[in-house]
């Protein structure tokens, strides 16, 4: 009877040692949920970079305007057409955090113009020509300063403009001094763009320009066989230019 008492204790112990071990050995059962997906972090776009591109747009000049002549008096100039103006650029940006923040760069264009000859005028009621020579085109050399929004960056830019032309057909009936044919000065402006992809961008940009020209002198000359007055015009070639322009982004850094 003793012996089946302490056999049956044991049991007991036995028992209750595998009741109280079975949860801690399921436990310590290796887990076959699925592990959790990898992170991976989303590209933030940045405008840094070199690019080239093209664009076209439309020149507009200044309106008319008067100055005295020492022999004849006043010279009332016609305002110049609008005209056509394309071309193609190139340039470096840098944006100093990723995503949103400033942008600095560089950029240099060539453009050619259809704004064709001089403006024409009248003297009291003769016709007055300019002789000076047209701007055929015209360039830039720009810094430029921006704020982007991720994909979304505007800017403002200026520098250095030059341009130039041809001699017009009619100087043989000018006795003066005429002025060379390239022109150097300034230009402001500024500007939208926006990243279609990570290498290409579309932008808008507004510029006014503003040339002086080379030399020349003399007054006006009046020819009585063509019943008409020449001469040079105003020193200046000031005007405006509105464009729109597609950029490729060769690198990223």
């Amino acid at each position: 009877m003793t012996r089946l008492t302490e056999a049956l204790g044991l049991a007991g112990a036995l028992a209750l040692t595998a009741a109280l071990m079975g949860p801690a050995d399921a436990a310590d059962l290796p887990r076959r949920a699925a592990p959790p997906p990898a992170f991976t972090p989303v590209p933030v776009f940045t405008w840094t970079g070199f690019y080239a591109g093209v664009n076209a747009g439309a020149g507009f000049g200044g309106g008319g305007g008067t100055f005295t002549d020492a022999t004849y008096g006043t010279v009332t100039e016609g305002s110049r057409d609008a005209a056509f103006v394309g071309g193609g650029q190139i340039g470096y940006n840098y944006q100093f955090t990723p995503g949103s923040g400033f942008v600095i760069g560089a950029e240099a264009d060539i453009q050619g113009t259809t704004f064709g000859r001089s403006r024409s005028g009248l003297v009291g009621t003769t016709t007055f020509t300019d002789v000076g020579p047209s701007l055929d085109w015209f360039g830039t050399v720009r810094g430029r300063l921006g704020y982007a929004f991720d994909r979304f960056l505007v800017y403002g830019t200026g520098g250095f403009a030059y341009g130039g032309g041809s001699t017009a057909s009619n100087t043989s009936y000018y006795t003066g001094t005429l002025p060379g044919t390239f022109r150097t000065g300034w230009t402001a402006g500024g500007g939208v763009e926006y990243a279609i992809t990570e290498r290409l961008s579309a932008r808008i940009e507004a510029l006014y320009v503003s040339l002086d020209r080379d030399g020349g002198s003399g007054g006006l000359v009046y020819d009585a066989a063509t019943n008409a007055y020449y001469g040079l015009g105003k020193p200046k070639a000031d005007f405006g230019v509105v464009r729109a322009g597609l950029n490729y982004r060769f690198s990223t850094d």
